[in-house]
């Protein structure tokens, strides 16, 4: 079914599935990177927004507005036609002399990052709030400062509880990086596009693209299933076992009860 693929390029000694390979790194760099600066700038963000101080408050959520509410596709482009212009023009210049794929690359991570950690900022707010105020009074009865109180107390409890919503986000910038293709990257969505454009067999390019990012969705859950497990705080969800075990011993008495 997916023989195009191991077909030879008609320009060259690469077969199709080469370009497929080379778009799913692309995708993994421009989501694994595009993570970890959303997930430290969010967490940030996140901790800004529960803050005392108004104006530090006002700040992150003027960020988290105007990256939220703006779609992927038009920081993209915002980052990539327009941001070079704004510029002073021997720095727009020298951004706009950077060697491909970079030229492109950079402003699809950008986008992707800065998108994502608006998100992952409310998130880590939800988390923070969702904690009993007792935490804070005390962790500050204790002569813990601002920063410490967050570090020791506040974060640590709030990442666990919204572990599972962390997942969806990231899961969901695997799916938002296919944007990227929009201002020139070559990952996985362009790639089989471009496959589809030299060979018309629309399925089979298509087919093969959805596959992998079936594969990554279904990796990525796993690992962040398997982090939840392992950070998943004791007591907060029911242990299934005993109840298992009662419903054993209910049948077993049932059986030998005459």
């Amino acid at each position: 079914m997916f023989s195009v693929l191991f077909e030879e390029v008609p320009e060259g000694g690469e077969r199709y599935l080469d370009w497929l390979m080379s778009g799913l790194g692309w995708t993994l760099f421009l989501a694994l990177a595009g993570w970890a600066v959303a997930f430290a700038l969010g967490v940030v963000v996140g901790c800004a927004r529960t803050t005392r101080r108004p104006l530090l408050a006002a700040l992150a959520r003027i960020y988290v507005e105007v990256f939220r509410n703006i779609p992927v596709i038009v920081q993209m482009f915002v980052w990539y036609f327009v941001m070079p212009e704004l510029l002073p023009r021997a720095w727009g210049d020298a951004v706009k002399a950077i060697p491909p794929p970079w030229g492109s690359v950079i402003p699809a991570l950008l986008g992707l990052a800065l998108y994502t950690a608006a998100r992952v900022a409310e998130q880590v707010k939800a988390g923070i709030e969702a904690l009993p105020p007792g935490q804070r009074k005390a962790a500050e009865a204790l002569g813990m400062r601002g920063l410490q109180i967050y570090r020791l107390v506040l974060l640590p409890q709030a990442l666990r509880i919204i572990m599972p919503t962390l997942t969806s986000e990231v899961m969901g910038i695997f799916k938002n990086s296919s944007v990227a293709l929009t201002i020139g990257v070559l990952e996985l969505t362009a790639q089989a596009r471009q496959i589809n454009e030299f060979t018309f067999q629309t399925f089979q390019a298509f087919g093969a693209a959805t596959l992998l990012y079936l594969l990554l969705a279904c990796l990525v859950y796993a690992c962040m299933r398997l982090i939840e497990r392992r950070l998943r705080i004791p007591g907060q969800q029911p242990d299934p076992a005993p109840r298992s075990r009662l419903r054993w011993r209910k049948s077993l008495k049932e059986v030998s009860t005459p």
